[in-house]
């Protein structure tokens, strides 16, 4: 199974516009780490929170990129 990011607003709804391009992983691990790597980028493009999936699966959602 592979992993990804969706990348969301505020309020929950996906964002697709001027990001990063969409990474899959291997590895809920290697996602992870890459998120660590890229999370001010995304922040910066207008991403406020992203919901790691496993295939379809959501694995957890709403993770803000905020730093409180």
């Amino acid at each position: 199974m592979t992993w990804r990011w969706r990348y969301e607003n505020a309020n929950g709804g996906e964002v697709t516009e001027g990001l990063l391009p969409r990474e899959v992983f291997p590895s809920q691990a290697d996602a992870e780490s890459w998120l660590g790597e890229n999370w001010k980028g995304l922040l910066n493009s207008g991403v406020e929170q992203v919901s790691l999936l496993e295939g379809d699966k959501v694995e957890y959602k709403g993770m803000s990129l905020r730093v409180e």
